[in-house]
């Protein structure tokens, strides 16, 4: 199977990204210098802070010898939230949230 190169290094063979609100996931194949195949997962979320707008990004690194038990675990947590979705004792409906956050808010400050 061919892919096409991604850039010089050629460590990134595909990638996916899914927009979501304020959020962008990216999930990206790449290969290590021993030409093995990993996966990383990448929230990026758009953030303001003093009149600034960056991205805050979060990553999970996946490594071969893990894919199977996380699909695993995926597929198996996929299934729960389908079934309790399915139960009609959660919402469903498309919940939009509110733009207007207090983004200072912490678990610390309980």
């Amino acid at each position: 199977m061919e892919y096409e190169k991604r850039n010089d290094r050629n460590d990134e063979v595909f990638s996916k990204s899914v927009k979501a609100g304020k959020r962008t996931y990216f999930f990206d194949i790449k290969t290590t210098k021993g030409n093995e195949l990993y996966l990383t997962l990448t929230e990026s979320k758009k953030v303001f802070e003093d009149g600034r707008e960056y991205f805050q990004k979060h990553k999970i690194f996946l490594y071969k010898e893990d894919f199977a038990k996380f699909k695993e675990g995926l597929d198996e947590i996929m299934d729960k939230l389908n079934e309790l979705n399915e139960s009609g004792d959660f919402r469903t409906d498309s919940f939009v949230r509110n733009d207007k956050t207090d983004d200072s808010f912490t678990f610390d400050s309980l």
